[in-house]
């Protein structure tokens, strides 16, 4: 992706068929399924890709199990069909995932309650994956579990993501059929005519900040927990609870899981998880109202950090985890529509809105599991504007596999690389190997990653801030201490050569990275601490 090439495109192809506000998993699914119809598709985000929400999730790739106990079982049945298509068709970018769900004296869900939930996620899901382990098999498959009042516990079987990566594949595959996208490039109003709303003024924040106008025969709002925002400018009331989830990354020696842990929290009885992921091991999330400004970045607050702490002591106490140990920390803002009846959010029901508004067809509080059915849902909404759009079937695989020249170009490759390009990057892996220097296609220590992917990243996949490059194209930010601080010395000068920065411009960008990793992504300060 060259950012320059799109952003003149975006302006030659006007008018479009379809515009996308909204560069989260929501909007590339909509843009990806749009363009299979041939439509005339652009997509544009206001910050990054993947940047609010959908790099911000629990990385799972789940059918909603706790839905079933809200008796929310169209959701569930939903959720686990799309999640085993994920399966098959994203081999590698969505893996399946063991989980253990431990049953001790005195839980409000015992093990008939949970055993008959999993029976009808296996039947939703047309094959039984759940198992019984009495506590002797249970500590033998998670021995730092507690033993205290433990009966056993039910395995199950559910998949987990890179978040940020799966939207940019998308998003890729999107442009290989012929859409086109744009990074930091904001809306900073819809342009409406007497049928509605027919277009949207834009602002490249990356570019000059002139701002233009834009045509489209239909305008879809992806934009998550900012969707009320372009439907209040047509008058409409709110429809969001904005509610905030977060998450503890910690060393997997500190936690160490060969599967993911689900279990209930001691104080109020909520689902929490621990889970390994990218060589770490996650613990997740929390469930509060969000009112902070939206467009501030969010952080954990020390609240929620003790919150989860208190969580893996009661369950993990041998590992006496403390903040001490967190490697870093991230909070996502769900788009959950309010009912206006539920004071606990945890309560609120998890289902999307899909509706179409003068002209204006928003998507939002849906899973990340679901999108591509939520994205249907909205062209079907859109297709009485943009006739093409019937033909919107979902029937062919979110992405294209990697080609067999594909496979035998990288077959020299270490297993672990070879498999992680491919459900990464696809066919574009052969050009990610073309671009390593000397030494790159070495990992990162502590992670999976390759130098070479961030020389991609940086040629290619349309980084315009060091955070772009760290916490979405790679993870780095999330998986090494301090935000990668240890490799930024390595970084510059690839960041520098591919992205043509100045010293100057590096350091405006590490300061800049810096400041948001202290605020956002680390352990919060003590109060009245700095």
């Amino acid at each position: 992706m060259n950012r320059d090439r799109e952003l003149q495109a975006l302006r030659e192809r006007a008018p479009l068929d379809l515009l996308v506000i909204g560069g989260g998993i929501a909007g590339a699914g909509v843009a990806i399924e749009a363009a299979r119809t041939g439509a005339r598709v652009a997509l544009v985000e206001a910050r990054d890709f993947a940047s609010g929400t959908s790099s911000r999730s629990s990385k799972l790739v789940h059918g909603g199990l706790r839905y079933i106990a809200q008796g929310r079982l169209g959701l569930t049945r939903e959720s686990v069909r799309e999640r085993n298509a994920l399966l098959h068709e994203l081999p590698g970018l969505v893996a399946p995932m063991g989980f253990l769900m431990p049953v001790r004296d005195g839980d409000r869900h015992g093990r008939r309650a949970l055993g008959a939930a999993l029976a009808l996620y296996d039947l939703f899901a047309g094959h039984r994956s759940r198992h019984w382990h009495d506590a002797p098999a249970l500590l033998e498959r998670a021995p730092a579990l507690a033993p205290r009042g433990l009966q056993g516990g039910w395995g199950y079987v559910d998949a987990q993501t890179d978040d940020a990566r799966l939207v940019l594949r998308v998003l890729a595959e999107a442009r290989r059929l012929g859409a086109l996208t744009l990074n930091h490039c904001a809306v900073t109003g819809l342009v409406r005519g007497t049928a509605g709303v027919n277009g949207a003024t834009l602002r490249d924040a990356a570019g000059d900040g002139t701002p233009f106008e834009l045509a489209a025969r239909c305008v879809v709002n992806a934009t998550g927990a900012w969707a009320d925002r372009l439907r209040g400018e047509l008058g409409h009331a709110p429809r969001l609870r904005p509610l905030r989830g977060s998450h503890l990354l910690v060393p997997a020696w500190r936690l160490p899981l060969a599967q993911a842990v689900a279990f209930f929290h001691p104080v109020d009885g909520r689902p929490v998880f621990a889970l390994p992921w990218e060589g770490a091991t996650i613990v997740g999330t929390t469930d509060l109202d969000h009112r902070e400004d939206l467009d501030r970045e969010p952080g954990i607050a020390r609240e929620e950090m003790a919150y989860l702490l208190a969580a893996v002591q009661a369950q993990f106490p041998s590992c006496g985890l403390q903040a001490a140990d967190v490697t870093s920390t991230w909070a996502g803002v769900r788009p959950v529509v309010g009912s206006g009846e539920q004071v606990d959010p945890s309560k609120e029901a998890r289902e999307h809105l899909v509706v179409e508004e003068d002209g204006l067809v928003t998507v939002t509080g849906g899973k990340l599991t679901t999108f591509r059915s939520t994205a249907l849902q909205a062209l079907a909404l859109a297709a009485p504007r943009v006739p093409a759009l019937q033909a919107a079937r979902g029937d062919a695989p979110v992405l294209a596999g990697a080609n067999d020249e594909t496979r035998a170009a990288l077959a020299h490759l270490p297993p672990s690389l070879r498999e992680r390009w491919l459900a990464r990057f696809g066919d574009d892996a052969t050009r990610v190997l073309a671009c390593a220097q000397p030494g790159e296609l070495a990992c990162i220590a502590g992670t999976g990653v390759a130098w070479a992917e961030l020389r991609w990243a940086c040629r290619a996949e349309g980084v315009v801030h060091l955070d772009d490059l760290l916490l979405r194209r790679t993870r780095l930010g999330l998986l090494l201490p301090c935000g990668g601080a240890g490799v930024l010395s390595r970084v510059e000068p690839l960041a520098r050569d591919e992205l043509g920065w100045t010293a100057l411009q590096w350091h405006e960008e590490r300061s800049r990275y810096e400041a948001l990793i202290a605020r956002c992504y680390a352990v919060p300060a003590e109060e009245g601490g700095s």
